[in-house]
């Protein structure tokens, strides 16, 4: 057999993932947002003195240093897809992002709680004026950059869901972001109750608050990548989708089913069929569902005696 002709029956593990992704340009314009006004921020914190200042610009800092993580995620997945040492595509590179997204909140969440707590046990005195002026200023720009990434899904939490799975990337970038944006509004009702009413203990017990959230948010994600990256099992629906097409065949039995996601919304597929009426392997393949997203599929056949085929499910 002449190598050309090999060609017929190999195809491109890139599935799509060459492609940029909306995500990608939306990370780098907050990146830029970000940056700036962390540069701003630090130097405007040291001109005046203002430590509030100072501190929310360092803070800002760690951010940018987190979605570029993210955008280096967009990237290396969009450069590597044709990079043939990946067995199935770069697809998951996208979810390593999204999951070292979330361990970073994670760590985020438990510095806000210490920080919340050690203030709770040794209240500090606030500048007050400083301090809101700076909640203002992350809570417009941090809102301008949840609005700039655009993720319409709820913040995913530990229970499964259907065959979907988001971009991780792109959740944990805008986890991150509406992190610090709820933590701004906190610090602004906190300080208001404080400087008008005398509610010291407000400002760190919605610390703790916002830690809280930030944590389940983190939880939620980490339980979500984790699972992709281990490999484990497409749902029951997509499972019994792809049994009720093949076995509806009438003398075929699946005898084994693997089938787990390889990016956002693809999944490969390997199926072990059992039949006394064998059919070559592609036929099976066209009865997979379209829409559940299976790029990549493997199919077995074994044919065995009549009497020793077991009923349909």
């Amino acid at each position: 057999m002449h190598e050309e002709s090999l060609h017929r029956w190999q195809h491109s593990h890139a599935f799509g993932q060459h492609v940029r992704r909306p995500g990608e340009t939306r990370t780098f314009i907050v990146i830029a947002i970000t940056a700036a006004m962390m540069i701003v921020e630090i130097a405007a914190g040291l001109a005046f003195g203002s430590m509030a200042l100072l501190a929310d610009g360092l803070h800002m800092a760690s951010h940018t240093a987190a979605l570029s993580i993210n955008a280096f995620a967009y990237v290396y997945a969009r450069r590597h897809a044709h990079n043939e040492s990946f067995s199935f595509g770069t697809g998951k590179v996208n979810t390593l992002g999204g999951y070292t997204g979330a361990v970073l909140l994670a760590m985020f969440a438990l510095v806000m709680a210490w920080e919340s707590v050690a203030r709770l046990i040794s209240p500090v005195e606030i500048a007050f004026n400083q301090a809101i002026f700076v909640a203002i200023l992350g809570l417009v720009v941090n809102g301008a950059s949840v609005v700039i990434l655009g993720h319409h899904h709820q913040p995913e939490e530990g229970h499964e869901h259907h065959h979907h799975h988001h971009d991780h990337n792109l959740v944990s970038a805008y986890l991150h972001v509406l992190a610090d944006a709820l933590t701004s509004l906190l610090a602004i009702f906190a300080l208001l109750g404080a400087k008008y009413l005398g509610l010291i203990w407000a400002d760190p017990a919605m610390g703790i608050v916002g830690a809280v959230l930030v944590a389940r948010w983190s939880i939620g994600l980490l339980h979500t990548t984790a699972r992709i990256l281990l490999d484990k099992q497409a749902d029951e629906k997509i499972r019994g989708t792809i049994m009720t097409a093949l076995e509806s065949q009438g003398d075929t039995r699946i005898a084994d089913l693997h089938i787990w996601a390889v990016g956002p919304n693809l999944y490969s597929a390997i199926i072990s069929v059992v039949t006394h009426h064998p059919k070559p392997p592609d036929r099976y393949k066209t009865l997979i569902p379209k829409e559940l997203g299976v790029v990549h599929a493997v199919v077995e056949v074994h044919v065995c005696d009549k009497e020793d085929l077991p009923s349909s499910r």
